[in-house]
């Protein structure tokens, strides 16, 4: 899999996260830049030590199959079943796909909730609700991202823990989820407002050059020489009040504060100087974007970023509505399972796996029964949100069992179903925070975050 690509790219949030840098002189051309300059071979972040607990969300964009990954049906009829067969895992009576040897040989780290349900069988509107743990408002068909959304985990957790060390919240990579017109919910901080949005890093960490020297001072710039910038800059703003005050305004003022802040620690900076991971690790995760994301993850939660979203693919890659079998077999199951089981191993041995939750899954599931869109297409599987499966590792999980069971064709849940709601009360409550918190919408109106209640099964038996 070592030439396993995705088309990934830059788009104008990412560029706005450095604010008014490049105006400045600063050097922050873009977000991501080439190789650090004067890098040493020694890694500063390897065993260093990470203070609170966090979460790294391995999302499956566009839902993968969970009949054909981790809730298989191999006594069902042939058009339920499909063409994979379960293999046994490292625990005894647990079976996933064949095509996911490494994530069998590790099933005593993490747990499988096969009860997942929910009424959203569209792409935007599930995602929202899967990544914020709440309904979207006004939810309708293609529902695009906008201020009245919910927030997204990481950056409900910034609006009720803020920060100002230099590093942010949250951190999504290595793609953002838009298809032409249509930008998916989910991914912001909705109507908490964008000082609260997580980051948007549209490179992939397996392409030549992937860093982000670029949030470093320019060479010569110093701490004394940045603050006369900042000072600077502050003259000019109060020469431009009457535009600071439009919302684009307030953002680039944010964006500005972000810039000064990350520049002046450069921790961030450090965790994404990739290349200085010794060459057998990088091999271990993959060399894909897959595998590539997944150790960005662990650098950014070792860095002390609190939550990290790696998107498994590009928007809507795991939506096997044709092609099912050939796609999961030859182009998506190989990489995860490298990807994921090189996270699991990495996070344990650097002790980071017992308060990092690492939870893997998609906005909803796919139709038990095999169809062919059209005719004389190879068969896949339609959107199914009454049932899908969640994998959950670390932060205490206990590993190696399941929790909740689907009927016999994997069509509805069999015991008591779990909402994506109560997938963001587990989020929160590993963060440290009550699901139930109090925040003010864009009116500064009183909402309840969370109505969800925490998946206890993970930890106890």
């Amino acid at each position: 899999m070592a030439n396993h690509q995705h088309r990934i790219g830059m788009n104008r949030r990412e560029f706005l996260q450095v604010g008014y840098s490049a105006l400045l002189g600063l050097g922050l051309t873009s977000v991501l830049g080439g190789r650090a300059t004067g890098s040493t071979a020694t890694d500063p972040l390897r065993g260093s030590a990470r203070p609170a607990s966090s979460v790294i969300i391995v999302f499956l964009t566009g839902a993968p199959s969970h009949l054909d990954m981790f809730d298989m049906k191999p006594e069902a009829p042939a058009e339920i079943r499909g063409e994979f067969r379960p293999t046994a895992t490292r625990v005894p009576g647990l079976h996933i796909c064949e095509h996911l040897p490494r994530l069998a040989a590790r099933a005593n780290k993490y747990a499988v909730v096969r009860s997942l349900s929910h009424r959203e069988n569209n792409h935007l509107v599930a995602t929202h609700h899967v990544l914020t743990g709440h309904q979207q408002p006004g939810a309708f068909f293609d529902k695009v991202a906008s201020r009245d959304d919910w927030p997204s985990y990481s950056s409900a957790f910034d609006y009720l823990r803020p920060r100002n060390d230099g590093l942010p919240t949250g951190v999504n990579l290595p793609t953002f989820l838009m298809e032409g017109p249509l930008t998916w919910p989910g991914q912001h901080a909705g109507f908490l407002g964008p000082r609260h949005d997580p980051w948007q890093i549209t490179r992939d960490p397996n392409r030549p050059g992937f860093g982000m020297d670029s949030l470093r001072p320019a060479e010569g710039i110093d701490a004394t020489r940045l603050d006369n910038r900042r000072a600077l800059l502050s003259e000019i703003d109060a020469q431009q009040r009457q535009i600071s005050r439009s919302a684009e305004g307030r953002r680039l003022n944010d964006q500005q504060n972000l810039a000064f802040s990350i520049l002046a620690s450069g921790r961030i900076a450090r965790a994404f100087a990739i290349d200085q991971e010794p060459t057998a690790v990088r091999d271990r995760y993959g060399r894909h974007a897959f595998g590539q994301s997944l150790l960005m993850a662990r650098r950014l939660v070792q860095a002390g970023v609190p939550v990290v979203q790696a998107n498994m693919g590009i928007v809507q890659n795991w939506d096997s509505h044709a092609d099912n079998f050939p796609r999961l077999r030859n182009t998506l199951l190989p990489p995860l399972d490298q990807g994921v089981s090189a996270l699991l191993d990495d996070l344990e041995s650097s002790g980071l796996l017992e308060d990092t939750l690492v939870m893997m899954l998609g906005e909803f599931g796919r139709t038990p029964r095999i169809f062919s869109i059209n005719p004389g297409a190879v068969p896949g599987r339609d959107h199914w949100a009454p049932c899908f499966f969640g994998v959950f590792a670390g932060a205490g999980v206990r590993g190696g069992h399941v929790i909740g069971q689907s009927d016999r064709i994997g069509a509805y849940p069999a015991t008591a179903p779990f909402s994506p709601d109560d997938v963001g009360a587990t989020v929160y409550h590993v963060l440290g925070v009550d699901p139930h918190s109090e925040v003010r919408d864009r009116q500064n109106r009183p909402v309840t975050l969370n109505r969800g209640e925490v998946i206890q099964g993970l930890w106890t038996g």
